[in-house]
């Protein structure tokens, strides 16, 4: 299946690209998102008509990420969590629990946008969390796990 891509896509292509992808990731997820359009002659030239729009959308969500980037390259974010002697919580810390200490300390940050690679954190320290804020945008900030 060909699609032109409405957005930047990683591992994928950029904004306009005509690209082949497997059947179901077209249908299923990229076109429903409105990442992705099918390349047929009329899509096509409704696209052209709509490149420029597209691409000023696209450079003011580079320029939102950035921004907020800027506002987290020296944050620190304690949680106080529940913990044993030994500094094993009960519990975990996660992604929304994440999301939630930035948003409180001023940041609006999305769930999806936090990144754990090895899961949730399990034990009392200090963490480095990385954030993928845009396709291009990405930072990382100081998670201090606290026993309460």
């Amino acid at each position: 299946m060909e699609v032109i891509l409405l957005e930047k896509i990683d591992n994928l292509g950029a904004l306009g690209d005509r690209v082949k992808v497997k059947p179901g990731y077209g249908r299923n997820y990229l076109i429903p998102s409105g990442k992705a359009t099918t390349a047929t002659p009329e899509n096509i030239a409704h696209f052209e008509a709509r490149r420029a729009e597209l691409e000023k959308n696209a450079e003011e969500a580079l320029a939102t990420a950035e921004a907020r980037r800027d506002e987290l390259v020296d944050l620190v974010v304690t949680i106080a969590a529940r913990a044993g002697d030994e500094g094993k919580l009960f519990g975990s810390v996660g992604t929304s629990d994440i999301s939630r200490a930035i948003s409180e300390a001023g940041v609006q940050v999305e769930r999806h946008e936090v990144r754990l690679p090895e899961g949730a954190f399990r034990h009392v320290g200090e963490f480095d969390v990385q954030l993928h804020l845009h396709t291009d945008v990405n930072t990382s900030i100081k998670l201090m796990i606290i026993p309460e």
